[in-house]
């Protein structure tokens, strides 16, 4: 009997499409991978504002979690959007018997509006719980910034920056560069399981459909590392993904602000 690559999403709910377990949904099953979803939020947004978050209770995030880790089982799991710190630990608490080891980590702290999307007082369990039991974190450099609290301001903060975030090698760093003024793209991935470090330069694609960028990223990398790739193969593969969805999405139009990337460029015209 075949058996479909599993990849578990806790994130939240984005009713444009764009970011948030849509774009996660949309991702996995682009890769080849069966998609699942433990909701820990409704977002009421657009391609232009958040207008609101409504937390779903911890209890049923877990219960989300359990019920589907306990019939179908998962080979990756991505981690978004947790809006507070109850949140955090419930989640950690959640997967812990699980045992799963292809955790990927988003940390999602604002939206692509501007929004504050995560509590400042679960920053600290954010960095304490889950990072260190990530496999590999995704952060932006405004993200990068509050987590170390320090500012980065070129490609040479990028890779010390980075090493900064995996906490003494336990946990490998995806930084993304997107945010700098530069006219190529580049972001640095440190494998603290190997002491590897590896640039990943891209040119900069001229879009403003990037909505749900860093979602649809991780989301990637968990589908590849449920197929079976090392850490540093779903890495690249999904950094070819996120630079193609960019790219044949940038021609189109969805909303009023910034729309979605084309996540199933390859199946359609």
């Amino acid at each position: 009997m075949k058996q479909y690559k599993r990849v578990l999403s806790i994130a939240g709910s984005d009713p444009s499409g764009g970011a948030g377990i849509q774009a996660d949904i949309k991702t996995i099953s682009a890769c080849g991978c069966y998609a699942m979803t433990a909701i820990t939020a409704v977002v009421d947004e657009n391609t232009v504002h958040v207008n609101g978050i409504h937390p779903i209770p911890t209890a049923f995030v877990k219960g989300q979690i359990q019920s589907v880790l306990d019939d179908i089982g998962a080979d990756a799991i991505k981690i978004g959007m947790l809006h507070s710190a109850e949140h955090i630990y419930g989640v950690k608490e959640a997967l812990a018997p699980y045992l799963i080891t292809n955790i990927v980590l988003d940390p999602v702290m604002v939206a692509t509006a501007g929004t504050d999307l995560l509590q400042q007082e679960a920053i600290y369990a954010l960095k304490k719980e889950l990072i260190p039991y990530s496999r590999v974190i995704t952060p932006n450099i405004p993200e990068a910034e509050i987590l170390l609290n320090q500012t980065i301001n070129s490609i040479a903060d990028l890779l010390p920056a980075a090493k900064a975030l995996s906490y003494n090698q336990q946990t490998s760093v995806l930084l993304k560069g997107g945010h700098l003024s530069t006219d190529q793209l580049v972001d640095v991935f440190y494998n603290a399981e190997t002491d590897e470090t590896l640039e990943l330069p891209t040119p900069r694609i001229d879009s403003v459909n990037t909505h749900g960028t860093g979602c649809t990223l991780s989301s990637a990398i968990a589908s590849f590392l449920a197929h079976g790739l090392t850490l540093t193969e779903s890495v690249i593969k999904a950094k070819e993904y996120i630079n193609q969805a960019i790219a044949n999405g940038a021609s189109y139009q969805i909303g009023q602000g910034h729309g979605p990337v084309h996540h199933f460029y390859k199946y359609w015209e």
